[in-house]
């Protein structure tokens, strides 16, 4: 007696198998996209993420880094993180949000001390020339020091206060006679560390840390600063091309004459 089950033609078969695979295609594009919007609002809410301590330039620290984790495994304050494909960094790097914890600049940088590849340099044996990113007081309009109150608690939690962060006096032309005392930073000595930012007494912190490229200008070959080229001559003179003698021999005779 013969089967009685359908039998489907190749046509139909490779109709079905086709339909199957267009279903997928779509449905892996709709999760890309998906995960795309996502990372981008990430961007948006959590602001930019930084780097450890060491980190190299761009792409030379994602081409070291092998996603090993163990610097995040280092971190005794929960500091680091492993970058998902929600990040806005390539999966499996290491980066911190300083709105959330700030790096806690550790003399011994362990973090450093167990990168295997040298994506964190180990040239880096003082936190304090630890460079992961430059703070900016990005909201004058918001911080409450540019509105003429007191606040200083970005300053008073920099490691490297009147070095990183210092106050500059600037007149308070709401009042006439009062100063405001501007929180000014200094990248020559700003570590990135994000203390400042995550200390922001501001439902948005009005200072950041952002990536050095960002926040620094660059000054074109062809600018000479004066007073900086009079500066580096008289350091670099002897005394007597400074003051000739004749001069100060001159100085002390006219003062002996009128003693």
């Amino acid at each position: 007696m013969k089967s009685s089950k359908p039998r489907f033609s190749e046509g139909r078969r490779r109709f079905l198998r086709d339909t199957a695979r267009t279903a997928a295609g779509v449905g892996a594009a709709a999760t890309m996209l998906g995960l795309q919007s996502m990372q981008s609002k990430a961007r948006d809410t959590t602001g930019l993420p930084v780097r450890p301590p060491g980190a190299l330039e761009g792409e030379a620290f994602e081409s070291a880094c092998v996603r090993c984790g163990l610097c995040v495994q280092a971190c005794p304050y929960d500091t680091l993180k492993l970058a998902t494909l929600l990040s806005p960094l390539p999966s499996g790097t290491p980066y911190f949000n300083a709105r959330d914890i700030p790096c806690e600049m550790c003399e011994d940088i362990p973090c450093v001390v167990e990168c295997p590849t040298g994506a964190l340099d180990p040239l880096l044996k003082d936190i304090d020339d630890a460079r992961m990113g430059t703070a900016v007081l990005i909201d004058h309009e918001n911080c409450l020091n540019w509105r003429g109150l007191r606040c200083d608690v970005c300053y008073r939690v920099c490691p490297l206060i009147d070095k990183a962060i210092t106050l500059e006096h600037v007149r308070n032309d709401r009042t006439g006679y009062h100063a405001k005392l501007i929180p000014t930073v200094h990248s020559d000595a700003c570590t990135g560390c994000g203390k400042c930012e995550q200390a922001c007494v501001l439902d948005v912190s009005a200072i950041k840390v952002i990536p050095t490229n960002l926040a620094m200008g660059k000054l074109g070959e062809h600018y000479q600063l004066g007073w900086e080229e009079v500066d580096r001559d008289l350091n670099n003179a002897p005394v007597e091309d400074v003051i000739p003698t004749d001069a100060l021999e001159s100085l002390n005779s006219f003062k002996k004459g009128n003693l």
